[in-house]
């Protein structure tokens, strides 16, 4: 009999041991443990510096339509951004504020700018995005009294003003230099004389504006709009050409489907009506 009762009494011990370890498991309020844990996909975008605010606008917007998916841009000079795609640093989507760049990493572009045959460009997804254009803007007060490019042109052969423009690697640095061979001025010269400044890019080029370290500076109008400064001239194609943003996923993408996604929702009407409130004209 006392081993019987033992028996029993071991076997019950064991059954509420066992009842408890259960409970711990997936008792009242908790939640069973999932095997597999949802994780967003992030989309790493490399986008022109002049595009900061609008894109900053747009990536929060589509994170609210897709709470699935994160956006994360990469902002600088178009020549920057190429070069560290070229280094190898991570890219799904790339838009420049240039063909050139875009054009040195499409195997399908002219062989005499892609010399190296880079073949980075998924060119299925290359796609003309906006076009900009080419301001002359000043600071607050404008106290160079500048009110053209005229006059941009004449106070830098007399050396009474201090001109903003990009580096020549950066997009609206290369515009500027074509609207400088347009007047016929040389851009070493005019250097030399000490009344060219640079930046690396056009927001560079644009705080020199805004600061008043400069009379007057060659930017983009969207970001001349986005600083609060007045354009007082605008150059035409014939000055520097057109100002064409193309964009394009990336061979080397690791999720092209979300990049091709988020690239269709840059040309819907939502993001058209964010990026023509700046001044950016949408192409169709």
């Amino acid at each position: 009999m006392k081993r019987a009762a033992v028996f029993i009494l071991t076997l019950l011990m064991l059954v509420s041991v066992s009842a408890g370890c259960a409970g711990r498991q997936a008792g009242p309020g908790r939640e069973p443990a999932k095997e597999e844990q949802t994780q967003k996909v992030e989309i790493i975008v490399f986008a022109a510096a002049s595009m900061t605010e609008t894109m900053d606008m747009i990536c929060s917007a589509y994170e609210e339509k897709n709470p699935g998916v994160t956006v994360t841009c990469n902002y600088d000079s178009s020549g920057t951004l190429k070069t560290q795609i070229e280094e190898g640093a991570y890219c799904d989507i790339f838009i420049s504020a240039a063909s050139k760049q875009m054009d040195q990493l499409d195997i399908a572009a002219d062989k005499e700018i892609n010399k190296d045959g880079l073949d980075y460009i998924d060119p299925a997804t290359r796609t003309d995005l906006l076009e900009n254009k080419v301001v002359l803007a000043v600071p607050e007060g404008n106290p160079g009294n500048i009110g053209s490019f005229d006059d941009m042109v004449t106070g830098l052969k007399e050396g009474s003003i201090l001109l903003a423009m990009g580096n020549e690697d950066v997009p609206v640095g290369q515009y500027t230099q074509k609207i400088l061979a347009c007047y016929g001025l040389d851009e070493s010269e005019l250097a030399g004389k000490g009344v060219i400044t640079y930046g690396s890019n056009v927001k560079e080029v644009t705080t020199q504006v805004s600061e008043a370290a400069v009379d007057c500076g060659i930017v983009y109008a969207t970001d001349a709009f986005s600083a609060g400064l007045k354009a007082v001239d605008t150059a035409d194609k014939d000055m520097c050409g057109q100002v064409i943003y193309p964009a394009a996923v990336l061979k080397g993408s690791g999720h092209p489907d979300e990049a091709g996604a988020f690239l269709s929702y840059l040309r819907s009407d939502e993001s058209a009506g964010i990026f023509e409130s700046v001044g950016f004209t949408c192409i169709r």
